[in-house]
């Protein structure tokens, strides 16, 4: 049984901080201290979070956005994983891509949208390029880490037990480095959640981008504020969700304990 290292009140503890700016944002919002064109206060902001949600419209919004972020992820998965493993075991590969991949890297996807345009238009094509172009890096760099860091001990024992390669990568490899797989995604899906924003600008109809973008051009900040928090929110939950699942799966490593923070 896994004993839990979390310190008692570090809960409590994460509400501070949020408290006091919800409190300094209500002072500052009630005394004018901005304009409330461009700080709406928290009940404003309440009160459109509540129309959105009753017409249904902020549902539709994170629907759309959830399954473009799960649509990139899936194809960043199904080029990762198997580029990690053909890099690992053939070395003229690693030689051949490396150079390109650390070009590729070096571009921020926003960057590239105007040529994702050119090449796939303006519908779901260039959204999703977006999206694989920034949740990539992260799985593919953790996923290779953790293939090339298998213990030595490990390689040993699958030589003299003469396992083919394919039984090497299935029966030590995968399960071996199986935590820093499971940190890639965890970091993919949360880059592919921020990307969304960037993904979201080339000509969406809908979107927490979209809904963003569009109530700024119809100066409805307090809407801005809502999609913002959205993201904000969902993000975390998608993350604890990850982190729940993934430490049920290899209940020998605590995912969250080789967190900096």
């Amino acid at each position: 049984m896994r004993i839990s290292t979390a310190k008692p009140g570090a809960g409590a503890g994460k509400l501070v901080l949020p408290l006091l700016v919800l409190i300094l944002w209500t002072t500052a919002s009630r005394n004018e201290w901005v304009h409330p064109y461009l700080l709406p206060s928290p009940r404003r902001v309440g009160e459109a979070a509540w129309t959105l949600l009753s017409r249904g419209e902020l549902i539709r919004h994170l629907g759309v956005s959830l399954r473009r972020v799960l649509t990139g992820f899936v194809i960043t998965l199904g080029i990762a994983l198997p580029l990690s493993i053909l890099i690992h075991f053939l070395g003229w590969i690693r030689n051949l891509t490396k150079g390109s991949l650390e070009f590729l890297r070096s571009i921020p996807p926003l960057s590239a949208i105007p040529l994702l345009i050119l090449w796939f238009g303006i519908g779901e094509a260039s959204k999703t390029a977006v999206i694989v172009m920034a949740s990539f890096f992260p799985v593919f760099l953790n996923v290779l880490s953790g293939l090339n860091t298998v213990d030595e001990s490990w390689r040993e024992l699958a030589d003299s037990l003469q396992l083919t390669r394919g039984d090497y990568l299935a029966a030590v490899l995968i399960p071996s480095a199986l935590p820093s797989i499971l940190t890639g995604i965890q970091l993919g899906i949360s880059y592919s959640w921020r990307a969304l924003m960037g993904a979201e600008m080339i000509a969406a109809a809908s979107g927490i981008g979209y809904l963003i973008l569009d109530s700024q051009e119809m100066g409805r900040i307090d809407r801005v504020f809502v999609g913002i928090l959205t993201l904000g929110i969902c993000g975390i939950l998608l993350d604890r969700v990850l982190m729940k699942l993934f430490n049920s799966w290899i209940p020998w490593q605590n995912l969250e304990e080789g967190r900096t923070w």
